[in-house]
C-alpha cells in the first residue's frame, strides 16, 4: 500500500510540475500555442502584406496554411504596401489565386496604400475592398541605374572592365547606358509591364486597351479606382471582414485568425545584422550598387 501511495504521489508531482512549467513558459512568452491548431468553428484567416514587397515566402506560407485548414473558411489579405520586387508580388498573387480557384473565398482589403505590386497582389482576390482615400493603381514597372561617371572622373577614379559579352556590365554605375542597352532594358520592363496589364485586364474583366490607358504609373484614390473598375467596393477593413464572412457563409460577425509571428531572439538579430553586413560588402565589391527592378 505504501509503495502504491508513493507512486501516486510521484505521478501527481510530475503532472503538477508539468503544468507549472507550461504556465511559466506561457507567462514568459517562450511558448505560444498555434492559434490554428486550437481554433474551433468557422474562421477567417488574416494575411498581411505590409511595407515594400521584398520576399514572398512568409506570406505565401500563411496563404498555403490557411488554404489547407478546413476551419478557415475564407482568407482576408490586408495590404499596406507601395509595391516592391516583381517576382515576390507575382508569387503572392498566384498563391491567392490558387486558393480562390480551389473554392475558398479570398477578399483583399486596401489600407493607406496598395499600389503597383500591392495592387498586383490584390488582383488574386475574389473581391477588392478599398477605402475612398486609399492610394492604389500605379500600374507600371521601373528600373533605376545610378550613374556616378562624372563623380568618378572628378575624383580621379578609373574603372577597367573585362567582359565576355556586350551587355555583361549593363547598368554599371561607372557609365551611362548605351542606346543598345537602353533598348534592351526597355524590352525587358516592357515584357513585365505586359504581364501586369494582362493580369489586371483578366482578373478585373476589363478590355486590355482600356487598362493600358490608365497603366501609366499614375496613382489613384480608392474612389477613382472604383469608378474605373479596379476595385469592387468602397469600405473599411471591417467591411472587408464582413464581406469575407458573407462569401464564406458564416453567420454573424466572423472570427479572424492571424498566425502569431515568431519571436526574434538576440541571436536572430545578430545573425540578421551579420547577413546585412555581408550583403552590403558584397554589393560594394560589385561596384556598390544594386539595380532597382520593381513594380511601383
Amino acid at each position: 500500500m505504501k509503495s502504491q501511495s508513493w507512486v501516486l504521489i510521484f505521478i501527481v508531482a510530475i503532472c503538477a510540475a508539468g503544468v507549472i512549467s507550461f504556465l511559466l513558459l506561457m507567462s514568459m512568452g517562450l511558448f505560444v500555442p498555434d492559434r490554428q491548431t486550437i481554433s474551433l468553428g468557422s474562421k477567417i484567416g488574416l494575411v498581411e502584406v505590409t511595407g515594400s514587397i521584398v520576399s514572398s515566402i512568409p506570406v505565401v506560407d500563411e496563404i498555403v496554411r490557411f488554404g489547407k485548414d478546413d476551419a478557415i473558411k475564407a482568407i482576408l489579405v490586408r495590404i499596406e504596401s507601395p509595391g516592391g520586387a516583381v517576382a515576390p508580388a507575382q508569387e503572392i498573387y498566384e498563391a491567392l489565386r490558387e486558393v480562390r480557384l480551389e473554392g475558398k473565398p479570398v477578399v483583399a482589403s486596401m489600407g493607406s496604400v496598395a499600389a503597383s505590386g500591392g495592387y498586383y497582389v490584390a488582383c488574386g482576390a475574389d473581391s477588392i475592398v478599398a477605402n475612398p482615400g486609399t492610394l492604389t493603381g500605379s500600374i507600371g514597372v521601373i528600373m533605376n541605374f545610378p550613374n556616378t561617371e562624372e563623380l568618378f572622373r572628378k575624383i580621379g577614379i578609373d574603372v577597367q572592365v573585362v567582359k565576355t559579352g556586350e551587355f555583361k556590365d549593363m547598368g554599371s554605375m561607372t557609365r551611362a547606358l548605351t542606346p543598345a542597352e537602353r533598348q534592351l532594358v526597355g524590352d525587358l520592363i516592357g515584357d513585365v509591364y505586359d504581364q501586369f496589364v494582362t493580369v489586371v485586364a483578366t482578373e478585373r474583366g476589363l478590355d486590355i486597351e482600356a487598362v493600358k490607358k490608365i497603366a501609366d504609373g499614375r496613382v489613384l484614390t480608392g474612389r477613382q479606382a472604383y469608378d474605373l473598375g479596379l476595385v469592387d467596393r468602397l469600405g473599411s477593413y471591417r467591411d472587408a471582414v464582413m464581406l469575407a464572412g458573407e462569401l464564406a457563409g458564416i453567420k454573424g460577425e466572423p472570427a479572424v485568425v492571424k498566425p502569431r509571428k515568431p519571436r526574434i531572439s538576440i541571436l536572430d538579430l545578430i545573425d540578421d545584422i551579420a547577413g546585412m553586413a555581408t550583403s552590403l560588402a558584397s554589393r560594394v565589391a560589385r561596384e556598390g550598387v544594386s539595380i532597382e527592378y520593381s513594380l511601383r
